[in-house]
């Protein structure tokens, strides 16, 4: 049996959303993740922070679905940034080398202090 995702949106102010995942992150609710993701960007939320702490699973697609996120995000002029990455998602994040352009934080309150400090000096 899988671990049915939930995405929700706990934050959005300006032009930061937090979207928080938990449960499998895998080729049936990628989809569904990079949908939402796109819709916050379109709705004026191009600085998007992904809090992963309840991602039970992820695969190759959910990688991808962060990829995508993370380029339209940029040509929004926005950004990804990740935010309580499981061990093992991390793992994966550095063997593919998505750690080098994916920014991540210990926690959703450190990423959202890291955004606001971005912004305090842009």
């Amino acid at each position: 049996m899988t671990d049915a995702l939930h995405i929700d949106v706990p934050h959005a102010d300006g032009t930061l959303a937090v979207i928080a995942l938990s449960g499998e992150f895998d080729i049936t609710t990628a989809p569904a993740v990079r949908t939402r993701a796109l819709d916050l960007i379109a709705d004026g939320h191009p600085d998007l922070v992904a809090d992963l702490s309840g991602v039970t699973f992820c695969d190759s697609s959910g990688l991808g679905a962060l990829v995508g996120i993370w380029r339209c995000a940029k040509e929004a002029g926005g950004s990804l940034t990740l935010a309580t990455i499981p061990d093992r998602l991390n793992r994966m994040l550095g063997v593919t080398g998505m750690d080098t352009f994916l920014p991540a934080h210990p926690s959703t309150e450190a990423a959202l202090a890291a955004r606001r400090g971005d912004r305090t000096t842009t």
